[in-house]
């Protein structure tokens, strides 16, 4: 007991409109994706830079310490030189000798202004082999 009520031709006819619901879709995929993407992408991002974990580095036998203290006074060794001088003083102490590596040590109070202008006078005088101290830290898991 089949009944047919639509007396009407089986042939599909061709439809004039365009089936725009797929394009939104995927429109707003692709907005969804630039709304999570774009605010990762920049790079003002304040970075806290961690401590330093290198491998120590063999010392040599006899290392030229040059130490700045807090008080802004310069040390070559155990003898406190003159910041004017420290070209010559080096001279003296490394036998003219500037390939020599110099550890420079500073003060944790001293400014950071000043203790690269020491390296700026290091570097002047033709000492460009600086080695930075400072102590180990523990890193914790």
């Amino acid at each position: 007991m089949a009944a047919k009520l639509d007396h009407g031709d089986d042939s599909l006819g061709e439809l004039h409109e365009i089936n725009v619901t797929p394009f939104i879709d995927v429109m707003l995929v692709l907005l969804i994706i630039f709304m999570i993407a774009a605010p990762l992408a920049t790079v003002d991002i304040s970075v806290d830079l961690p401590s330093s974990t290198a491998e120590r580095q063999p010392r040599p036998d006899k290392p030229l310490f040059v130490t700045l203290k807090s008080d802004l006074s310069v040390t070559l060794g155990n003898d406190t030189i003159q910041r004017n001088g420290i070209g010559a003083a080096l001279d003296s102490a490394t036998s003219n000798d500037r390939e020599q590596r110099v550890f420079l040590r500073a003060d944790k109070s001293v400014p950071y202004g000043e203790l690269m202008t020491l390296m700026n006078e290091l570097r002047t005088a033709g000492y460009l082999h600086v080695a930075l101290v400072g102590l180990e830290s523990v890193q914790k898991p």
